[in-house]
């Protein structure tokens, strides 16, 4: 399998959203009548449904408590980053101001300066009450270093979710320096669904559902303000990584009778995007920068990555992405942009209707065709003039 790079060694031939396109179906549905659902499992058999399949990314200029609480009554979910500006500052809009007035020179050694306060702990409890207060889903975000502290501080406080994440997830991690989270205790001992992440491959994906997670993140270096790819040089197409993730899942399946979904994470800025992440196999997706854009996020139009903090090797940037409108035009239009930026779910139920899918599951047995052509066949007028399909 593979192609030959040289002497004694291949590489696999890996793809991207750019490069594929999804077949129409032989029959179609009313896009008003398909189920966009989707459920993160509970350790007592049920579930947490929300009604549609999005995510929002637990980054500082995407997610606060406002956004949060609105992205919940919206019918998805908004995850908070403890280990962001919302626990290490009773103000955090004054510091966020001060990353978004920043020059683009100094505004890395900026948030890495900033980053360096430390955690109050009280602040972890109080973001989480105030989410709970406002009776949506409180979901929660920390590196497994603090895992533990942080999800017995989160658990107290009422939260509903733990997510779990670094650039890389792996069961078998191997430290002489620090101590290691042993995942599999973690779960056990965690009475809130735990989603990890992230991960690309089978193997990995299949190890981390054994030790009783809810969800798994799928995806190494594709956001929009992470620079990974480049500064590390790791990572996997998403489409590529989203089959291979999802063919982990069906293996689980049918092994235990445990459906564990996978959750698409990063790379998706339009509606197209997040409908081939789905087809792939996601049963859900989490979105970064498209949710930056909303008049709710705190970043007022600027994003930036996880890893940007990092003190001697940042792996993320400060992008300026603007602010288009509100998170419900986004989510649910009506869309006043032609690049399909908003209307992500109406994006969603269309595309459902025209493969004929009626549910998140069957979307998952859409036709896939390799076809690079798709975005630029028939749009010169669109590329030359910078619209629609045509935009950078």
């Amino acid at each position: 399998m593979g192609m030959w790079i040289g002497k004694n060694r291949k590489a696999r031939v890996t793809y991207g959203f750019d490069d594929i396109a999804l077949v129409p179906g032989d029959i179609t549905i009313n896009p008003n009548e398909v189920d966009t659902s989707f459920e993160i499992p509970k350790k007592d058999g049920g579930a947490i449904k929300l009604k549609i399949p999005i995510i929002a990314s637990a980054m500082d200029g995407v997610t606060d408590v406002r956004f949060c609480v609105e992205m919940g009554k919206l019918g998805g979910l908004g995850v908070i980053n403890l280990e962001g500006v919302q626990t290490r500052f009773e103000n955090p809009s004054e510091v966020l101001g001060q990353i978004v007035g920043a020059d683009p020179e100094t505004v890395t050694a900026l948030i890495q300066k900033i980053y360096t306060a430390p955690i109050k702990e009280e602040l972890v409890a109080q973001r989480v009450r105030e989410l709970k207060s406002a009776g949506v889903v409180a979901a929660v975000s920390s590196i497994p270093q603090k895992a533990e502290r942080f999800a017995a501080l989160a658990a107290e406080a009422g939260a509903d979710v733990f997510v779990v994440q670094s650039t890389v997830s792996t069961v078998r991690h191997v430290s002489t320096e620090y101590k290691q989270l042993d995942l599999a205790a973690f779960v056990r001992n965690t009475h809130m669904p735990v989603i990890i992440g992230n991960a690309v491959t089978y193997n990995v994906t299949l190890e981390l559902m054994q030790t009783g997670v809810a969800g798994i993140l799928i995806g190494v270096g594709p956001g929009a303000a992470c620079t990974s790819r480049g500064v590390l040089g790791l990572g996997v197409p998403q489409v590529t990584a989203t089959v291979d993730c999802a063919a982990a899942r069906d293996t689980f399946f049918k092994k235990t009778g445990r459906y564990i979904p996978i959750i698409t994470d990063g790379g998706m800025s339009k509606g197209g995007d997040v409908c081939k992440a789905l087809a792939c196999g996601s049963d859900a997706v989490m979105v970064g920068s498209a949710f930056a854009r909303s008049e709710e996020a705190p970043g007022g139009g600027y994003h930036w990555g996880m890893a940007t903090p990092h003190a001697n090797l940042p792996r993320g940037t400060r992008i300026k992405v603007g602010v288009t409108g509100t998170l419900r035009q986004i989510l649910y239009g009506p869309a006043v942009v032609d690049d399909g930026s908003q209307n992500l779910v109406g994006a969603i139920m269309t595309c459902m209707g025209n493969v004929g899918a009626a549910s998140i599951r069957d979307f998952q047995e859409t036709e896939i065709i390799i076809a690079p052509a798709i975005k630029t066949e028939g749009k010169l007028f669109q590329t030359v003039q910078g619209v629609g399909m045509g935009k950078k």
